[in-house]
């Protein structure tokens, strides 16, 4: 074993003990770190005698793999916190990442579905949850996928958070579930009537099924013991071919942002909203600003005394 992989190792045990990482954020840090351990063996430079030329030579050598600004900007972001740690813990007497720019990448824009298309979505998954002729698996799995919608949409959760949601969730009599997001904190999150109604209905469904008793509320065959974010994404394909909508204009990511937006077009602040996503960082947050965008042209054009003058 190498250095750099040896530290690796470290950085990451350090990461899941003091900061309660989940296993998907180790895993991606694993896999940019693995990379950059490798880019070290081949030019025989110990990850403690890391000097600012090499950091430069391995993002330069990312750009000519072909990687995308966003890839390499986020394999950096690994790279820097992991120098950060040997540097912070005495491994390291520098950090070489201190004066390493980012590769420059275009903000993206997250895809969003208006209310109307969110509302034919929900209305096709309720369709579905009360079909007449469904047998009683069927049943059970159309009011699981409304219930992983409405309390989608409704409260804005991650797809992690949400999938992993105990069976006490529910059966909850609160407007709010108390959720534990990334790095071990907690916030609220709101609940619509329909969300607690479709829940109470699934969860009645569920109890009387042959997964009653588990600790989850979307108990599945899978190596956590519930459902997985893959699966929901393929289940959630169909419902939206069912609703009339574009499959790959739809995912559960797309719901969250969904709940991110529409707060915002309806008023909210941005404050409340960073808080509700579970954003460390406002920043994040501010992403969802461009909703606003249009509307704002259209309140000028529309409302603006000169807005509708030419020259």
């Amino acid at each position: 074993m190498s250095s750099a992989q040896r530290f690796v190792s470290l950085f990451l045990d350090m990461l899941a003990a003091e900061r309660g990482a989940a296993e998907n954020t180790l895993s991606a840090y694993r896999r940019d770190l693995e990379d950059y351990a490798g880019f070290l063996a081949a030019k025989r430079i110990g990850a403690a005698e890391v000097e600012p030329p090499a950091v430069r030579a391995y993002v330069g050598s990312l750009e000519q793999k072909g990687l995308k600004a966003s890839s390499a900007a986020r394999r950096l972001s690994a790279v820097r916190q992991f120098h950060k740690f040997l540097y912070v813990e005495g491994f390291a007497p520098i950090d070489p990442t201190a004066a390493t720019a980012a590769p420059k990448r275009a903000r993206s824009v997250p895809k969003v579905l208006s209310v109307d298309e969110v509302d034919r979505l929900l209305v096709a998954a309720r369709e579905q949850a009360e079909g007449e002729n469904a047998s009683p698996v069927q049943r059970l799995r159309a009011a699981r996928m409304l219930c992983l919608l409405e309390l989608l949409y409704a409260s804005g959760l991650r797809v992690s958070e949400l999938v992993a949601l105990p069976r006490s969730a529910a059966k909850t009599k609160e407007r709010f579930l108390i959720v534990r997001g990334k790095g071990g904190r907690e916030r609220l999150v709101p609940l619509t009537e329909a969300a607690r109604e479709a829940a109470r209905a699934y969860g009645a469904l569920l109890d009387r099924s042959s997964r009653a008793g588990g600790p989850w509320l979307f108990p599945a065959d899978s190596d956590a013991g519930h459902l997985t974010r893959q699966a929901f994404a393929r289940d959630l394909k169909g419902v939206a071919g069912a609703a009339g909508l574009r499959a790959d204009k739809v995912s559960p990511h797309v719901l969250r942002h969904a709940f991110a937006s529409h707060l915002l077009q309806n008023g909210a602040d941005l404050r409340v909203v960073q808080e509700l996503l579970g954003h460390a960082d406002i920043s994040t947050t501010q992403i969802y600003t461009h909703v606003l965008d249009e509307r704002l042209k259209s309140m000028v054009r529309d409302l603006h005394p000169l807005g509708g003058s030419e020259g």
